[in-house]
């Protein structure tokens, strides 16, 4: 951090440094989940077309494996569906809806975390904004008719600064949480296209070649 920066955070007074905090857990948080999201999303329809292709060769373990080996939630609801290839189509459903609801708040973890940044960020500006006024108005009563300029523009310092602060801080917030809110909704829609992909393989092809009914 260079000295201009410190500087700045310096007259910004102490909810800079409240600002500081908070931007370094959001640069966390975001970095966080950007990976894990990243990890888990994987090409839904081309997984689906290699499971059907297994299957077809009537190797349910094999499947198996395969869904064991691949991170994400689409493959824990595909595994969910092969582990009750042979239940009802009911119990099935069942319990495809129940690893997809298993699922979705691990996807959904800590970024709620961002938005409260996102609104809380603004307040701390707004609050430093306030005690740099107070800091203002205290140098005009203790120097009177002759308040140095020095001393009235170190509250105002303070007050622009946290307010800045606080904006610069709440942008990349909102983003980030609209951001990954985003690749979860993607990542949801892939487990519900592929859970109901995999359910109606098993109920309308993979049973008529077992000769299931």
């Amino acid at each position: 951090m260079s000295g201009n920066e410190l500087s700045l955070l310096a007259r910004g007074g102490p909810m800079m440094w409240v600002l500081g905090a908070l931007a370094l857990l959001l640069f966390t948080i975001f970095i966080e989940r950007a990976l894990f999201l990243h990890r888990g999303q994987i090409r839904a329809e081309a997984f689906i077309d290699g499971i059907r292709n297994i299957l077809a060769r009537r190797r349910l373990v094999e499947a198996l494996t395969v869904c064991e080996e691949t991170p994400g939630p689409v493959a824990s609801v595909v595994k969910a569906a092969l582990l009750n290839a042979d239940a009802t189509e009911e119990r099935m459903r069942l319990q495809v809806q129940e690893a997809a609801l298993n699922e979705i708040p691990v996807l959904e973890r800590r970024i709620g975390a961002l938005a409260v940044i996102a609104q809380v960020a603004p307040l701390v500006g707004i609050l430093g904004t306030v005690l740099g006024m107070i800091a203002t108005f205290a140098a005009f009563e203790q120097g009177g008719n002759y308040a140095m300029a020095s001393a009235l523009s170190r509250g105002m310092w303070q007050a622009l600064a946290a307010t800045a602060g606080g904006l610069l801080l709440a942008i990349p917030a909102h983003l980030a949480h609209h951001f990954l809110s985003a690749r979860v909704r993607a990542i949801v829609r892939d487990v519900e296209w592929s859970g109901n992909e995999i359910m109606k393989y098993l109920i309308t092809e993979y049973r008529a070649g077992s000769g299931g009914s």
